[in-house]
């Protein structure tokens, strides 16, 4: 089993919302958080609950996997 790497997931949330040309205040308005709390989640000082992981794989299109595990990136 993997380790989850807090410092991990909040890179691929990065990576995946510029890939996606947002900004952390329209992700964050898009999923229902506060701007700050995306960038404690990008910064890997706060673990996003499932809901949110689950708000950001459908908002990117990719699996739950791919933001905790770096597993395959789309379905």
């Amino acid at each position: 089993m993997q380790d989850i790497d807090m410092v991990q997931i909040g890179q691929r949330i990065k990576e995946l919302r510029t890939e996606h040309k947002l900004s952390q205040a329209d992700l964050a308005k898009e999923i229902g958080i506060a701007q700050n709390t995306l960038s404690q989640y990008e910064n890997g000082i706060v673990k996003a609950g499932i809901e949110i992981i689950v708000k950001l794989a459908q908002t990117f299109k990719t699996s739950t996997d791919y933001i905790l595990l770096g597993d395959e990136k789309f379905y």
